[in-house]
């Protein structure tokens, strides 16, 4: 299976390269995979009670905003301070080889930016860790995190203040991510990375290979858009997932850095 995916990417003129949150976790990211995984990740969530998508939800930046910092702000501060794994690397080279690539991500890490992926060819479905917006909001500006930094109490996990605000009405910022439940948060970023994907898909005029890294069925974002994109375009679709890898024209049932390396040595 492994030449036969390496023959589709070699044949292929353009790559379209899907993510979920499986590609990070060769790079040391926790995939937040059933309640146990989050669980181990964040033991405060175990004992509070609170599965991935009750504290991924923006209803705490209102009613706890402490708590909501430490989560948003530990993973702020983990996703800055992670390398992303060789296989980033590898991806990027096949990718430029290409006619042209285009990524399409469910993560808000911001690790194919850091990997050296163009930002302009990265569509962010869920929005990105790296932004801000007003929790409120009162206005449609989004702005850098880049300047945020977010001390934790790390025996209570509790955000210390001063915690990000609105700069135009105070209140409490938050992330530009789409949240469980989220019915604030501010599209238009996303939106732009919505149109220069499907300007992408407009370019093509040959053979479009999709290359699926990680993405799983509790959050089916990704494989939906995936399937949906290789249907109209007659693509290819190779789905890399150590545990669900079925449903695909070519499916690998490993990681996402070891499937980059054996794909390497053929293509």
């Amino acid at each position: 299976m492994i030449a036969e995916a390496a023959k589709a990417i070699k044949d292929a003129e353009y790559l379209l390269i899907t993510a979920g949150a499986g590609m990070g976790v060769d790079s040391g990211l926790p995939d937040f995979r059933g309640v146990e995984g989050f669980w181990r990740a964040y033991p405060v969530a175990k004992r509070l009670g609170l599965r991935f998508e009750e504290l991924a939800n923006p209803r705490w930046f209102e009613e706890d905003p402490h708590l909501a910092w430490a989560f948003y702000g530990h993973r702020l501060h983990l996703y800055r301070d992670t390398t992303p794994h060789s296989g980033f690397a590898k991806l990027l080279a096949i990718a430029k080889s290409k006619k042209d690539y285009f990524v399409l991500t469910s993560n808000v890490d911001g690790q194919f930016q850091k990997a050296g992926f163009d930002e302009e060819k990265i569509d962010e479905v869920h929005g990105s860790i790296h932004y801000m917006q007003c929790s409120v909001p009162c206005n449609q500006v989004i702005w850098s995190a880049e300047n945020v930094e977010i001390v934790i109490d790390e025996e209570h996990f509790l955000a210390k203040d001063p915690l990000p605000r609105c700069p135009q009405c105070q209140a409490i910022a938050r992330p530009n991510i789409l949240m469980f439940g989220d019915w604030r948060w501010i599209e238009s970023r996303e939106e732009e990375q919505r149109k220069r994907l499907e300007t992408f898909l407009q370019k093509v005029d040959g053979k479009l290979t999709i290359l699926e890294f990680g993405a799983g069925t509790a959050v089916p974002t990704i494989r939906i858009m995936g399937e949906r994109i290789a249907q109209s375009f007659d693509a290819t679709l190779i789905r890399i997932n150590p545990r669900e890898s079925e449903g695909a024209d070519i499916s690998l049932a490993m990681g996402a850095k070891e499937a980059i390396e054996k794909i390497g040595q053929y293509v």
